[in-house]
């Protein structure tokens, strides 16, 4: 068996390891090769491709699809580094070796990184490392492509709204009906999205700690956390009546629908994200949504440009109704990526028209907690036995605001002061 032997290094990174490109934008790297051994190199290459694919099994049949977003070949060099007529180069132990790389995006629409059930869209680059009479070696890294959804256009600004009735029916006997309407004030949403930042920060929630093992004390050091910027909510306004003789349950949730195309087949594939839901409704009764919000959480943004793959939103608002099929509204939803500035202070506007807005308020914070009651009094002025409840039994008072308070039968706890007593005592001494 032969062994071919293999360079000590070969990798690859991209000048902006974070990035998330679009379209015309500059993807630049290097290629880092080191030998341990004197090494003939014929050449390094490049290849950098964009594919969105589709796959799935329909029985005995395959079905599958492509489409090619990018692709570019190249040849690299090694500057100020002489070559044999053949363009070979060779290398030596003790050096690092950087071949640099770049491409632009072609200008116009690409499809969003993304990967589903049965399709993905993917963009990555390839190296190739070539030497006589040895195997291509060759290196694959992955890098992030969006295309930015504008929704602040005025499609996506203007409002959406439906309504459905149903019959409902026992042993063919008519029961009544039951009726839903929505709106929702826009169509366009941004979703939320993770970042390193401060904990203390009022506008994001902690999505995550990171804590040492070991019950052993050691020394605090500022570790950084993943933080969470809210994202959009959707406002919900909303109509229920129920004439049947069931209790039904109003209920929303943003649905995500995955279609999938390829050899003249579709597949849909759906998942529901996140739900709220109401009270239930009696017979003969109705129930209304004045601004019931339904946060839009971390989300992949719509894709709507692709031909054989479609990443698409909706805000499903449905009634439950037992011994028979739920009644559901779809209301279409395009997410949008966080760069849309205008979009969330379109967001906050609508939160603060809305008739519940009442969770904006910005609420003082609450206030630091008195000293324990056994820590400031001494052991010879304690309490023996508990001191009547503050509020009896025998109350007549509605609201739990009205309190009566007996007198003391003994010493009740001092007045709670930020000044010590005994500091004070001292000074008068």
């Amino acid at each position: 068996m032969v062994m071919f032997k293999k360079v000590k290094t070969f990798l690859m990174a991209f000048s902006e390891p974070e990035k998330v490109y679009c379209s015309g934008e500059k993807v630049a790297g290097r290629v880092l090769v080191e030998v341990a051994e004197v090494t003939r190199v014929s050449s390094v290459k490049v290849l950098a491709c964009g594919v969105a694919k589709v796959n799935w099994a329909k029985g005995p049949q395959q079905c599958r699809q492509e489409m090619e977003y990018l692709r570019f070949e190249d040849v690299l060099t090694l500057e100020e580094q002489p070559t044999d007529g053949d363009g070979s180069v060779i290398l030596r132990p003790g050096n690092k070796y950087e071949y640099k790389f770049g491409f632009e995006l072609p200008q116009g629409p690409l499809g969003t990184s993304f990967k589903g059930k049965y399709g993905s869209v993917d963009y990555w680059v390839k190296a190739f490392l070539e030497r006589p009479s040895v195997p291509t070696q060759e290196i694959k890294k992955r890098f992030e492509v969006m295309d930015p959804v504008d929704v602040n256009t005025p499609e996506l600004l203007s409002p959406v709204a439906a309504k459905k009735e149903k019959k409902v029916t026992c042993m063919f006997i008519p029961d009544g009906r039951v009726s839903v309407s929505a709106q929702i004030d826009r169509k366009g949403f941004c979703e939320g999205e993770g970042r390193e930042g401060r904990r203390d920060d009022p506008h994001l929630r902690v999505s995550g700690l990171k804590t040492s093992g070991g019950g052993k004390k050691k020394e605090k050091k500022p570790i950084p956390v993943v933080l969470l910027s809210p994202g959009d909510e959707i406002c919900i306004n909303a109509d229920f009546e129920n004439t049947c003789s069931r209790i039904v349950v109003p209920k929303a949730a943003i649905v995500a629908k995955h279609t999938y195309l390829a050899n003249g087949q579709t597949k849909v594939f759906a998942q529901k994200l996140t739900c709220v839901r109401g009270n239930h409704i009696i017979s003969g009764s109705s129930e209304s949504w004045r601004g019931k919000t339904i946060r839009v959480k971390k989300l992949k943004p719509s894709i709507l440009g692709c031909n054989i793959l479609r990443v698409e939103y909706f805000l499903q608002i449905y009634v439950s109704v037992p011994g028979s099929k739920k009644i559901l509204l779809e209301l279409p939803l395009v997410i949008g990526s966080r760069s849309g500035i205008g979009s969330r202070s379109s967001s906050m506007a609508s939160q603060t028209s809305s008739e519940m807005s009442w969770v904006d308020l910005n609420l003082p914070d609450a206030p630091e907690a008195p000293p324990c009651y056994l820590d400031i009094v001494p052991e010879d002025h304690r309490l023996e036995s508990p001191t009547t409840p503050l509020l009896e039994e025998s109350d007549s008072f509605d609201s739990p605001i009205f309190m009566y308070a007996p007198e003391f039968k003994f010493m009740p706890p001092p007045t709670y002061t930020e000044v010590d007593p005994c500091v004070a005592n001292n000074n008068v001494q």
